[in-house]
């Protein structure tokens, strides 16, 4: 259930769409191929640096089974998810009523260092779809090479996306140029629908699964 729930946690990551368009915006900019990397390379970073610091406070053992260690374990997991629904609620109310800003970080991005585009790869983070995936971590017992492989592949399903548009834009970059601000587009239009749709999805998964543990 771990490698599923993972996979899922991976996918809503690497999926949402504010992280996407301050990425799309960061690699339409000046110099923006090499902006694009840093971004990647502070995501991707902070996803390492937060599964390291799990496995190595838990030792890579999980907590046994009917356990306090491990029923708070679940517990933490059901409140994210209670958190993931009342958020997809909260943009449900809100969606039509009010223009999205847009940052004012975005105006500069033109004129700042290739380097200063790394913070943003860890101030973009979808931090409660990633303290789920933490949490899935903690139950993991990482001793065996499989455990390394899933841990590894989880956070490059997180930064799946980021890569494929850096490629893109490497290897196609007016094709790329005209097809992401096409995707940023329909992500300024949709925004809110994708957010209520992922918060849900990985929400309602969260704390039914987890209760279910809980009563069992």
């Amino acid at each position: 259930m771990a490698v599923f729930d993972l996979i899922l946690i991976g996918v809503a990551v690497t999926l949402e769409p504010i992280p996407i368009t301050g990425f799309i915006l960061v690699l339409s900019a000046e110099r923006g191929k090499l902006k694009g990397a840093a971004f990647i390379l502070g995501w991707l970073a902070s996803l390492v640096a937060i599964v390291a610091a799990v496995v190595l406070i838990t030792g890579g053992k999980p907590p046994k089974p009917a356990t306090v260690p491990s029923t708070t374990v679940l517990a933490i997991k059901v409140f994210l998810g209670v958190a993931l629904i009342a958020l997809a609620f909260r943009r449900r109310s809100r969606v039509g009523t009010k223009p999205h800003k847009t940052p004012a970080w975005m105006a500069k991005v033109d004129h700042m260092p290739a380097w200063a585009a790394a913070p943003f790869g860890l101030l973009l983070q979808p931090w409660v779809l990633v303290g789920a995936g933490a949490a899935v971590v903690v139950q993991l017992d990482v001793s065996s090479v499989e455990s390394f492989i899933l841990l590894a592949v989880f956070c490059l399903v997180c930064t799946s996306s980021y890569l494929a548009m850096e490629l893109y834009a490497v290897f196609s970059p007016l094709e790329a140029k005209r097809r992401l601000d096409g995707l940023r587009y329909w992500i300024e239009t949709h925004r809110d629908q994708v957010i209520i749709f992922i918060a849900l999805i990985v929400g309602l998964w969260l704390v039914g699964d987890d209760l279910y543990q809980i009563a069992s």
